[in-house]
C-alpha cells in the first residue's frame, strides 16, 4: 500500500478557502516541499478559456513560483485545482495535460458539503490515488 500524503492542516485549510472563495472557477495552485513534506501553497491564477470546467496556469505565475520554490530550497511537491461541478478525481482533460511525472495531484470537489479533497499520484503514465493525513 502506498505511503498515505502528509498535508498540514494551514495548507488544507489555505486550499480551501482559495477554492471558494471562486466556487464557480476551476481554482489553481502550487505546493512547494523539502524531502517529501509539503510546505507552502502558492496560488496561480486560472487563465482557462473555460474556467468554470477547466484551468490554464498563468505562465507568468507559475515560473515565478517555480523561482520562488527554487530560491527558498523548496521542490514542486504538488499541483492542486478545484472542481465546481465534478467528483474529486482527474478528468480526461487533467489526465491529457499532465505534464509533471511524480507529483502528487490534490483535486478539491465542490459538489458536496464538505467539500472533497483527493490525492492522486502521477508516475508520468497513470494516476494512483493516495490516501491524505493532515496534522
Amino acid at each position: 500500500m502506498p505511503e498515505p500524503v502528509i498535508l498540514p492542516s494551514s495548507l488544507r485549510q489555505r486550499m480551501f478557502e482559495h477554492a471558494l472563495a471562486s466556487p464557480d472557477r476551476e481554482v489553481c495552485g502550487l505546493l512547494g516541499g523539502v524531502q517529501q513534506q509539503l510546505t507552502a501553497y502558492y496560488p496561480v491564477r486560472n487563465i482557462a478559456a473555460d474556467p468554470g470546467n477547466e484551468f490554464l496556469m498563468d505562465p507568468v505565475e507559475q515560473i515565478g513560483v517555480m523561482q520562488q520554490l527554487r530560491t527558498t530550497g523548496e521542490a514542486l511537491a504538488g499541483i492542486f485545482h478545484s472542481h465546481p461541478g465534478s467528483v474529486a478525481q482527474p478528468s480526461a482533460l487533467d489526465r491529457r495535460l499532465a505534464y509533471y511525472p511524480d507529483t502528487i495531484y490534490f483535486i478539491l470537489s465542490l459538489l458536496t458539503q464538505p467539500p472533497e479533497l483527493k490525492a492522486w499520484y502521477f508516475d508520468g503514465d497513470c494516476f494512483q490515488e493516495r490516501s491524505i493525513q493532515t496534522d
